[in-house]
């Protein structure tokens, strides 16, 4: 391109689905969930809603917001799908073949994503920032479909390939998974340089500003349980989310470093009983702890993974995640026993 650089346009959507009101736990996915697709009259096509990133929005901020946007619906993520890429030029058109490799090109990210009820989405609000709907000259008809049907009514091959991702994700469990939050408290002050008990210790104003950025992100996920340690760089991490949401924070007091090292199998039980509950219910969790912690409950959940990749994200060596940054991890129960089928990489974005 005689030294310029492909233009590349970023944008960010999802599946989302919702269990038919008669269907039970053990339902066929295939027959019971219905799929959310939206018309765009500029282009007289069907395709999953989703739209360009915003200045200093990462793709699964705008994943949510334009979902809202274009369904008017208020939505969490679950499991991570896939990457679509083609010509910006063929955007709208039946065939999106790839052709000059110069010519600039569109890039789009989607997650599952799932309806939340109106309590929630009034509690996200504050951390996650304002939707605004579509104008009608954008999009002009939502539908719900049977995968079936949304699989005729899609106009694009690229569009036909994500759900195809997502009913291999369906396959794992995936239409029932549930998310834990699991974050490593934001930059504390050093312990040299701090004078009191190491529980007192506390983040610092620039683990402050990534805290605060962090709520954006996990917003996503609309966690309902606020659970931390004790410990104040923990606790000031998690507040300004607990103030944002108007959740409870809940002190789990295994969790703290003193806790861990004098009875690892405890901990232990503990994260692994939340993991459980998580798995068996119907809310996000999420929990906020120490670096060790955080080693010895990745050593633990290895055995947990459904393949090598996950485990491998689960770093063996510390510091095992930098601070103030998160991991959602999609949990399903299998013949009774709680498994990760998911683990997405959660950080803020600080200007």
């Amino acid at each position: 391109m005689s030294g310029k650089e492909k233009r590349i346009v970023q944008a960010a959507g999802g599946i989302v689905y919702r269990w038919k009101a008669e269907s039970d736990y053990g339902a066929d996915p295939m027959s019971a969930i219905e799929l959310c697709v939206v018309h765009r009259p500029k282009y007289d096509d069907w395709s999953w809603p989703k739209g360009k990133l915003e200045n200093n929005e990462s793709f699964r901020h705008a994943a949510v917001r334009e979902i809202g946007e274009e369904t008017g619906k208020s939505v969490q993520l679950g499991p991570y799908l896939m990457e679509v890429e083609y010509p910006l030029n063929a955007e709208g058109k039946k065939s999106r073949h790839k052709s000059d490799p110069a010519e600039p090109v569109k890039q789009v990210k989607y997650w599952m994503a799932t309806v939340v009820n109106r309590n929630d989405a009034r509690h996200l609000t504050d951390p996650f920032g304002p939707v605004h709907r579509a104008d009608i000259g954008e999009i002009d008809h939502v539908e719900w479909l049977p995968i079936t049907q949304a699989r005729k009514r899609l106009t694009h091959a690229t569009d036909r390939d994500v759900l195809a991702a997502f009913v291999d994700r369906l396959e794992e469990g995936a239409g029932r998974a549930q998310t834990l939050l699991l974050v490593r408290h934001a930059k504390a002050e050093s312990r040299k340089s701090w004078d009191g008990t190491d529980e007192n210790r506390p983040i610092t104003p620039k683990g402050a500003a990534h805290a605060y950025a962090l709520d954006r992100e996990l917003a996503c996920f609309n966690p309902v349980r606020l659970i931390t340690s004790p410990w104040l760089r923990c606790q000031q991490t998690v507040q300004m989310l607990a103030w944002q949401t108007q959740r409870p924070m809940e002190y789990l007091e295994s969790m703290t470093e003193d806790a861990f090292a004098d009875n690892s199998e405890r901990t232990w039980h503990d994260f692994r009983t939340l993991l459980d509950a998580t798995a068996q219910g119907e809310q996000t969790a999420l929990i906020c702890m120490h670096r060790p912690v955080i080693g010895g409950m990745f050593a633990k959940m290895q055995s947990m993974c459904s393949s090598s990749t996950l485990e491998k994200m689960l770093k063996r060596k510390s510091p095992y995640m930098p601070t103030g940054t998160a991991l959602a991890i999609s949990v399903v129960q299998d013949a009774g026993t709680t498994k990760i089928i998911d683990i997405q990489k959660v950080q803020p974005i600080v200007y």
